[in-house]
């Protein structure tokens, strides 16, 4: 039997298997590592479960969680954030920030109002939160306390409901994951920097 092979039939060289395999290891350890890099010290995703913050959040959110944003600038009254719970940092919660380090927080009223005080504001100002729905006011209220450096002061916006510095504590800004920087589910509420809210005083 003849078993020469004619140009048309070249026989393919192991040394060129050899390096087609090696760039495939090599880009699928690239890609592997990038994704890693993303989604442990870029951006997470995080999914809304629970009612803390309604309306402006509901079950099945799908969020983009920025983790570099404050590596370079402060959390700022009114951002959204998902933070890790102090007491148990294996809970990832979803909260907006009210207070921040240097601020005295005051709630009072049965339909509560907060009141925050600084070296800028000694007098105070009361914060206009147009993103709550009146029937979700309640939770704790009466209610004083002066942050100190690195400290925040964080509320889900359903009042009624939700566990937060009210219920347990101050938040180190150690526990801070990151700021929410996009919603892509539901589709119809896409959004950059959902929930976003910033004050006039």
């Amino acid at each position: 039997m003849d078993d020469t092979r004619g140009p048309g039939n070249p026989v393919p060289q192991p040394s060129v298997q050899k390096e087609s395999y090696l760039s495939l290891a090599l880009y699928t350890v690239i890609a592997l590592g990038l994704a890693l890099l993303i989604r442990f010290f870029v951006a997470a995703p995080y999914v809304v479960d629970g009612t803390s913050m309604l309306p402006n959040f509901q079950n099945w959110n799908y969020l983009i969680v920025d983790r570099v944003s404050y590596d370079f600038e402060q959390p700022q009254r009114g951002d959204i954030v998902v933070l890790e719970l102090p007491q148990d940092t294996s809970r990832d919660l979803i909260k907006r920030v009210i207070g921040l380090p240097g601020d005295t927080v005051i709630i009072s009223g049965s339909q509560p109002t907060i009141t925050i005080k600084n070296a800028q504001y000694p007098n105070g100002f009361v914060l206009n939160e147009p993103y709550i729905d009146p029937a979700n006011y309640g939770g704790p209220t009466d209610i004083t306390v002066t942050l100190g450096a690195n400290q925040y002061y964080v509320l889900g916006d359903n009042r009624d409901v939700s566990a937060d510095s009210r219920t347990w504590g101050i938040l180190p800004r150690q526990d801070i994951v990151g700021r929410v920087f996009l919603r892509l589910y539901p589709f119809n509420e896409i959004a950059i920097l959902p929930g976003e809210a910033r004050y006039t005083n």
